[in-house]
């Protein structure tokens, strides 16, 4: 039987974005604040996803040795360093949170049954890499905050309430909504970015946190008009917003996960058609009306 285990492990460090064959114009231009003199720092919080049989002892491995082997390939020499000037493979490719994942993999892949590498630069920013080469995903999570209700037009308040049961009551309700949106594509073999952050973030505010945030989704989303918004047509919705937006800054959307209370959370695997997302629109549409 198959077992995957983590272990979880940190560092900090600082590093710079700045590729000397450029000028600081340009530098500023792709890399924004991180590319000023002399770098910033983070409190890096890494993952190894370890996959194996158990053994005679019950374990995939020794937990004990995973750490040691943790702290002598990478914690020992990343934590408290400038990262560009630590690992040779940083002075060929920049030290952003997608490359030094994929560093950390090649470090400890010899010694480990590595399934995924997971490095959070901060609570809002981390990335995955499983070993394919340049491939990674990148998640940003961010929040807003709507009202609705969960009632099909055509029934009854008292059918809808056998369906919904409180979330029919007829003024609404409202949550803090936390949004991971997780997209993927190949790391750039100089830049060490998977995708530009900045045009990232204002892709999620434009087409996501400005039009729901502060909302009755029923009323004030159009969509929402004859689809129920549940958390699960939510990020359906969202997926389908984001799609082509995320595409066209050059990477693929992978996952949304919509988290609507600590108890419930929704997830949609974005790596299929446009035409799979538009069947569960629309099914959702035909049940509303």
């Amino acid at each position: 039987m198959k077992c995957t285990i983590n272990r979880r492990a940190q560092f900090s460090a600082s590093h710079r974005y700045w590729l000397p064959e450029l000028d600081e114009a340009e530098n500023k231009r792709l890399f924004g604040a991180c590319s000023r003199f002399p770098g910033h720092g983070h409190n890096y919080v890494l993952y190894a996803s370890l996959e194996g049989d158990l053994d005679e002892y019950g374990m995939v491995e020794n937990l004990s040795v995973v750490k040691q082997v943790i702290k002598r390939e990478v914690t020992s020499q990343l934590n408290y360093s400038y990262l560009n000037d630590t690992w040779p493979e940083f002075q060929t490719t920049l030290p952003t949170t997608e490359n030094i994942s994929r560093i950390i993999w090649q470090r400890l892949a010899p010694h480990l049954p590595l399934v995924n590498v997971r490095l959070f630069e901060h609570p809002e920013l981390w990335t995955d890499y499983q070993g394919n080469n340049m491939e990674a995903t990148l998640t940003v999570k961010t929040h807003f905050s709507a009202a609705h209700r969960l009632a099909i037009p055509s029934l009854s308040f008292e059918e809808n309430q056998e369906i919904y049961g409180k979330c029919a009551r007829p003024n609404g309700h409202g949550h803090n909504y936390h949004l991971e949106v997780t997209v993927a594509g190949e790391i750039d073999a100089r830049t060490g970015m998977l995708v530009d952050l900045a045009a990232l973030q204002n892709v999620i505010d434009e087409y996501v946190v400005e039009p729901f945030d502060h909302t009755f989704l029923n009323k004030d989303i159009a969509y929402f008009a004859e689809v129920v918004p549940t958390a699960e047509n939510i990020a359906v919705r969202i997926a389908d917003l984001l799609r082509s937006p995320i595409k066209e800054i050059g990477a693929e959307l992978d996952k949304i996960k919509l988290i609507e209370s600590p108890n419930n959370s929704c997830e949609i695997n974005c790596r299929n058609t446009q035409a799979t997302i538009e069947t569960a629109a629309n099914q959702a549409a035909v049940m509303a009306s």
